[in-house]
């Protein structure tokens, strides 16, 4: 069965659709908090049609932290975020983006993957539901686990600021 991710910057959610559209999980998120956008440096969330080009972290424990979409060997608890208070925390699973819309979030200064755009885990207690991240969708580790499993690679990924 295929499916399909939408992301609402607007409602700050995510669903998955199977190909009848049916909408078989629903999920909270957290897009940029500077809003849509798709230029790199913009710290927005690029709209449009994307596909899931990479996805990183299968097997790693839960709140493994990523720099660089590799494991740091660290595992983010209450501690270690005191320790880095700055830190933008990726956690537990990427799913990479890709843009599919030349000049619009694909090539030139607006690519997404070159953005390092994701969908990625971020601390539990990170608040869901409003705008938050640098550019990235945000999801608590325990959903991003069931996303992950869900979805193979070149799974289409539609963010929509409607």
């Amino acid at each position: 069965m295929r499916v399909r991710i939408d992301v609402s910057i607007k409602t700050q959610k995510l669903t998955v659709s199977d190909e009848s559209g049916r909408v078989l999980r629903a999920y909270p998120v957290s897009t940029a908090a500077k809003g849509p956008g798709e230029v790199h440096g913009s710290l927005c969330t690029p709209r449009g049609r994307h596909l899931v080009r990479a996805r990183i972290g299968a097997g790693q424990a839960e709140n493994t932290v990523f720099v660089g979409r590799r494991p740091t060997g660290e595992i983010y608890c209450r501690e270690l975020s005191e320790r880095f208070p700055k830190r933008d925390w990726i956690l537990t699973r990427i799913l990479w983006l890709s843009g599919c819309e030349p000049g619009r979030n694909r090539l030139g200064n607006v690519d997404t993957m070159r953005r390092y755009v994701y969908i990625h885990g971020c601390p539990d207690s990170t608040p869901l539901g409003v705008p938050g991240s640098i550019g990235c969708v945000r999801m608590h580790n325990a959903d991003i686990i069931e996303l992950f499993d869900l979805v193979p690679p070149y799974t289409q990924v539609d963010i929509s600021d409607d």
